[in-house]
């Protein structure tokens, strides 16, 4: 009855900052205005452009991003048994930058017709090569967390984001200004720049990660009691590590290659929703935590297209003046965390 009830309230807020997302920007709406846009779709008035092809685009990018990001650090919280595990923190939105990074400095080395394909981020390369360089990252860590404590499990991704950090400014420094100005627009993370032609492959790539989520929801329950306790219940622990990284991946990789790398959604999310549900159960607290990311995403992004007059916000900013405060806070909370390894 509590999950219900919280799935309805998220709802509903989820409603509200949406349409409030679709009335304010530069040019002010009505709610009346965002209604008569999204009725004259195809008739060229200014409110179906604004509405239509501005603002609904970013908003459904925010919407579907935000629950990807959240569960797929709740995936990956699950997984490391780490409470400060996801995309980010454990360097796999890095390794995504690295492959996307990999395939705009292909644009020096094709040819320009390469690059204008580059330019919209429609075609399929940036994708495939963010979803290797996750993949990679995502095996590396997965060898790592059997072998290191919670602590140096962090420490290590970390790490290896700086990597690719470094990586990535080398690639660059051997490319020209195109190519470096299309990097720098993507590696700001922003919504604003996916179109409804990306949703042709970020909705299924989505979608197979939502459902690998659901159908993994009950064994991955059991794995919060050990593996151990997994195996006695029929689960093979082994494969199930090896689709929950698969999922992980098919939520992460899409959303950093279209949105670029988004923080801190993934870290925080679910750590919400914990505490908004009150249980530990994954399969309820899968629609909180894609309720809560949505929510948080699309709010951020809202910051951030409010009609400042001369000043432009970086939407992880936003989300760092969110997440960060509460990574603190569970870092002052957790012993285990705070004290050491374990």
């Amino acid at each position: 009855m509590r999950s219900l009830a919280v799935g309805l309230g998220l709802a509903a807020v989820l409603v509200i900052v949406s349409l409030a997302s679709l009335m304010i920007g530069q040019v002010m709406l009505s709610a009346g205005d965002v209604v008569a846009g999204l009725g004259s779709i195809g008739s060229g008035s200014m409110e179906s452009r604004i509405v239509v092809d501005l603002r609904l685009p970013r908003v459904l990018a925010a919407v579907i991003g935000g629950a990807a990001l959240g569960l797929a650090g709740l995936l990956m919280q699950t997984l490391f048994r780490n409470p400060l595990a996801d995309a980010w923190s454990l360097g796999l939105m890095a390794g995504g930058q690295f492959g996307a990074a990999l395939v705009i400095v292909a644009g020096a080395i094709v040819g320009p017709g390469f690059l204008m394909i580059l330019t919209g981020f429609a075609g399929l390369g940036v994708v495939v090569g963010s979803v290797l360089g996750t993949l990679g990252v995502a095996l590396a860590m997965s060898a790592m967390a059997r072998r290191v404590g919670t602590v140096t499990l962090l420490v290590l991704g970390l790490m290896l984001g700086f990597l690719a950090q470094g990586l990535i400014s080398v690639l660059l420094h051997f490319t020209n200004r195109s190519q470096g100005r299309i990097f720098a627009a993507w590696n700001d993370a922003t919504f604003a720049n996916v179109v409804w032609s990306d949703f042709v492959t970020l909705g299924p790539l989505l979608a197979l990660g939502l459902l690998g989520a659901v159908v993994l929801a009950k064994p991955l329950t059991a794995l919060l009691l050990g593996d151990v306790y997994a195996e006695s219940l029929g689960v093979n622990v082994h494969r199930l590590r090896r689709l929950v990284l698969g999922a992980t991946i098919l939520l992460a990789a899409p959303v950093t290659a279209f949105c670029g790398p988004v923080a801190f959604v993934g870290l925080i999310v679910p750590h919400l929703a914990r505490g908004l549900i009150g249980s530990a159960r994954i399969g309820a607290l899968i629609p909180a935590t894609a309720l809560i990311g949505a929510v948080l995403a699309l709010a951020a992004d809202l910051v951030v297209h409010l009609p400042w007059e001369q000043h432009f916000l970086h939407l992880n900013a936003i989300l760092a003046l969110i997440g960060a405060p509460l990574v603190i806070l569970l870092l002052l909370r957790s012993r285990s965390l705070r004290g050491g390894e374990g």
